[in-house]
């Protein structure tokens, strides 16, 4: 009892897939359990001994089973959830549809990040080089002042700070500072320095940089400055322009841009650069809290986003640097945090309103295309479910099949291919429904064609029919299931006998229903003591053996022509027109040896002599059923020992192959090769014979043979 719970229990978890059916996992669930041991054992380590090294064995383990686990998950996902055709075809079109557009739209993200921040901080860039040009020209006029009073013997003075034309207000944190011949003089200083911090000058370019504008990095701030050095009699002056990157400064450089933030890299000991700690600038395009140091406190936030996807970018760049004290270019990493509003506005600000048409227009495209996409998907979505709606149909259609529902029908909703499917189904299904009925009743026919087989066989006589003088056999090979010829033996007297053979226009159920009649119309005939006796195969196309007329009628000289005109007429009255049949009928006498016959349109049977004659039995007249009042003769014959009576339908002799018919003369020699054998085995080696010249083609018509020898 306990053992079937666990089979039914099994079986219910092997059905919903939560039994291990394969070895992986199986050495899963081997490897849980070894997993659980060693925690368990581990726990009663530091319970025990306080310690416990297995810890790497269960990470280990822990690492593999999950790894099986995700295997064996791929595996059921596969198996269970992709076995439904909606699923794969859900699958295939997120694969084929939606996830391009998802790589699409990252794709255009990554782009708009990437042309944002770029487009930043080549702002940023330009804008600083911009400036620094403007420093270098300016300090370009200030040294050919510088040099032209040197030449003319004037002083070094501040003034020539308005010589030059240059306006303080536009950089007031300027510092310029000219050298001399060793001797330094201060042009211009921040408005910090005074008596007790007097100005100090800007320290000389390294050597060969005499020529120069850049950001300068000096000490541990950032600057952007020019040097120019221009020939003064033998001696040269070099002039110094520079100006903090500050706040200020910035104001014209990141304008509507956002954040900046700047950070120089310095030389290590295995020269590779790195960021300093505390080194740090950060500015913005926005007024900002400043300490004494330069410092910033607190950044102004960026302008709050126009839309949802006005989103913060945050992009970074190098700047290239010269150190001042070695001469040494460094790189300085500017960090832009703009909007794409921002930069947009910079972009499209020279031609004005115009970007607003140009925004509006990709916004309809945008529009647009995510409207194609929601019909894409709406389509795709219907077509999946009219797909698979068909296939469920028809599953659930071929379910019904195999439990042997044949009646049911798949309501055809569409008309295109999956209904012509359908409609194909229910007319498969339709047939299938017919063809059983037609096994069904073919299966009838063929149990009541067996029945009619054994009625059959009984009218035919059983083995060797022997008299006192006369041994005779007869055999019948139907072409069918049941046969039109017939033959009959019926005794008279110890020593007398009447036979027939005959042949029934066609062959089948309707010639054997045909001599079945007339069998039994003879048979009636005998026990009423009728002065003539006839038995007829009836039918359409049979053949039959008449072979009894009883001792009285024989005494009262009943002859075999009477018999075949009174047959005749029995047949024309009570059969089709097209219905009728060959026949001989004979009487033989033992002791006078002599048979009296009537042939109606059979093949003559053969008296094969001892001496090598052969004498066909000819005389009578037409087939009976066919003409009415007809009259027949009749004739006699005398058998000699050693001859032999062979009497057939035409189903022995006219079987044709690619040489043609087998033919009479052939069953001659085979009866005279083969005289000393016994009737029977003549007779089997004949149909043998016959069989053999078809070969392996349909047998054409019933065969029959009668046999017959005196003792």
């Amino acid at each position: 009892m306990v053992s079937e719970r666990w089979r039914q229990f099994r079986s219910h978890l092997e059905r919903r897939a939560l039994w291990p059916t394969s070895r992986l996992a199986r050495f899963t669930i081997y490897l849980l359990g070894v997993e659980v041991f060693l925690i368990a054992y581990r726990a009663a380590s530091r319970l025990w001994h306080g310690s416990s090294s297995i810890q790497g064995w269960i990470f280990f383990i822990a690492y593999l089973a999950v790894f099986l686990g995700l295997i064996l998950a791929f595996r059921w996902v596969r198996e269970r959830l992709m076995w439904a055709l909606r699923n794969r075809l859900i699958v295939t079109y997120t694969f084929i549809g939606v996830i391009p557009v998802l790589l699409l739209v990252l794709m255009g993200m990554l782009v708009t990040y990437v042309f944002v921040g770029q487009f930043a901080t080549y702002v940023a860039t330009s804008d600083l080089q911009a400036q620094i040009g403007k420093i270098d020209a300016v300090n370009e006029r200030l040294a050919s002042e510088v040099a032209t009073a040197l030449r003319s013997g004037k002083p070094v003075t501040p003034e020539i700070l308005d010589n030059a034309n240059v306006k303080e207000e536009e950089y007031p944190n300027r510092q310029v500072t000219a050298w001399f011949k060793g001797k330094w003089y201060v042009l211009a200083h921040v408005e910090s320095a005074d008596a007790k911090n007097p100005p100090m000058p800007i320290a000389l370019p390294p050597v060969g940089k005499n020529n120069l504008a850049s950001l300068a990095i000096d000490g541990d701030r950032t600057y952007l400055r020019s040097a120019r050095e221009l020939p003064v009699g033998n001696d040269k002056v070099v002039v110094i322009s520079s100006v903090p990157l500050d706040i200020n400064l910035l104001k014209r450089v990141a304008e509507q841009l956002g954040i900046v933030s700047m950070q120089a890299f310095v030389k290590t000991g295995d020269n590779k650069q790195e960021v300093p700690k505390g080194t740090k600038l950060r500015i913005n395009s926005s007024d900002e809290e400043l300490n004494n140091t330069g410092e910033i406190l607190s950044p102004a936030p960026l302008p709050p986003p126009k839309n949802y996807f006005d989103r913060e970018v945050t992009f970074y760049s190098t700047v290239p640097a010269t150190d001042w004290s070695s001469g040494e270019t460094r790189n300085i990493l500017m960090m832009v945090d703009t909007r794409p509003s921002l930069m947009y506005g910079r972009l499209f600000r020279t031609i004005g309103d115009f970007v607003n048409i140009v925004v509006i227009a990709m916004t309809a495209v945008a529009i647009f295309f995510g409207l194609i996409e929601l019909v894409a998907l709406i389509i795709g979505v219907r077509l999946t479910r009219t797909i698979t709606a068909s296939v469920y149909k028809l599953y659930q259609a071929t379910r019904h099949i195999n439990q042997g529902d044949f009646t049911h029908r798949i309501k055809v909703t569409r008309n295109d291919q999956m209904g012509a499917l359908e409609k194909s189904f229910n007319g498969m299904t339709e047939n299938i429904q017919k063809l059983l009925k037609e096994q069904q009743e073919k299966q009838r026919m063929e149990s009541e064609l067996s029945i009619a087989q054994e009625v059959q066989a009984q009218l035919f006589p059983k083995g060797v029919f022997d008299i006192q003088s006369l041994e005779l056999y007869g055999f019948c090979e139907p072409a069918r299931t049941v046969s039109g010829d017939y033959y009959d033996f019926i005794p008279l007297g110890p020593d007398r006998l009447a036979l027939a053979v005959g042949d029934i226009s066609g062959k089948g159920i309707s010639a054997a229903l045909l001599m079945a009649s007339i069998h039994s119309a003879v048979r009636a005939y005998s026990l009423e003591r009728a002065p003539i006796m006839a038995t007829a195969g009836a039918g359409h196309g049979g053949s039959f053996v008449l072979s009894a007329v009883n001792e009285d009628a024989f005494d009262a000289d009943i002859s075999p022509s009477q018999m075949c005109a009174m047959l005749n007429r029995q047949l024309y009255h009570s059969t089709a027109t097209e219905k009728y049949a060959t026949l001989f009928l004979g009487i033989y006498d033992g002791e006078s040896r002599k048979l009296i016959y009537c042939n109606a349109g059979h093949l003559p049977p053969l008296l094969l002599g001892s001496d090598g004659s052969v004498r066909r039995l000819e005389c009578g007249g037409s087939v009976v059923g066919l003409i009415n009042g007809l009259s027949y003769d009749e004739a006699t014959v005398e058998l000699r020992p050693g001859d032999i009576f062979v009497a057939y339908s035409d189903g022995m002799t006219e079987p044709e192959n690619e040489f043609g018919e087998f033919g009479e003369q052939r069953l001659i020699e085979l009866v005279r090769e083969n005289q000393h054998l016994p009737l029977q085995r003549i007779a089997e080696l004949g149909v043998a014979a016959v069989k053999d010249w078809i070969g392996g083609s349909e047998q054409p018509d019933d065969i029959t043979i009668v046999l017959a020898r005196l003792r």
